[in-house]
């Protein structure tokens, strides 16, 4: 079954909190938190306070996303903060084994992101060691950007590669996410999807969550 992420980058922090309450009671099993430092990504978003602050208000996964340089300095304080999943970019540190690692010794699990221009070869001796690989639809550092199509059959070039290996690696996509997309990419082979304005951008967050859900439920049941 195809999970749900909705990605508070989109959201209002004003009523975060409520709104990542409705969410959850939509039946949303991840919520999707950014990280970008204004170096690897021109935008600056979340620390680990916004973890902390975020975690006594949810029981959903937090999937945090880094989008930051040197993703090794930061990777204990979010596990700290009450982050379940860490993915950093593979474009964003050259020693990706030893972040792998420090990531699962502090418990948590860990993931790869590429971005859409990143070829997967640079997986070809990390994969078994991962539990996700994030795939952006989009160049990172914005919400609201446009899905990249071009970007699936990269989908399942790598999702067809996880099967053969029988690894239970998953596949998240994220960036451009909406009713029209959903079903691409959840077709090609994803298993987590990452939805920011199609969710916290809509005058109902819960109705909005609930759309995707019967979105991806058709491609499912193909």
């Amino acid at each position: 079954m195809v999970q749900l992420a909705p990605s508070i980058l989109s959201a209002d922090f004003a009523r975060l909190g409520e709104h990542v309450r409705l969410v959850e009671e939509a039946g949303a099993e991840v919520l999707h938190i950014d990280v970008m430092d204004g170096h690897f990504v021109p935008n600056l978003t979340f620390g680990p306070a916004m973890v902390k602050a975020l975690r006594p208000h949810s029981k959903m996964r937090f999937d945090v996303h880094l989008m930051i340089e040197e993703p090794e300095r930061f990777i204990a304080d979010f596990a700290a903060a009450g982050a379940d999943h860490i993915t950093f970019h593979l474009e964003a540190s050259r020693h990706v084994h030893r972040v792998v690692q420090q990531i699962k010794e502090l418990g948590l699990t860990a993931g790869i992101a590429l971005n859409p221009a990143t070829q997967l070869d640079g997986l070809k001796y990390i994969l078994e060691d991962l539990d996700m690989v994030l795939l952006m639809t989009v160049n990172p550092g914005f919400g609201g950007q446009k899905f990249i199509n071009s970007v699936i059959p990269k989908i399942q070039v790598l999702h067809h590669h996880i099967e053969q290996k029988q690894s239970s690696c998953v596949v998240e996509v994220d960036g451009g996410i909406n009713l029209e997309t959903a079903p691409l990419a959840a077709r090609a082979g994803a298993d987590i999807l990452v939805a920011g304005s199609a969710v916290f951008g809509q005058a109902d967050p819960k109705l909005a969550v609930e759309k995707l859900r019967r979105a991806v439920s058709t491609v499912q049941s193909e």
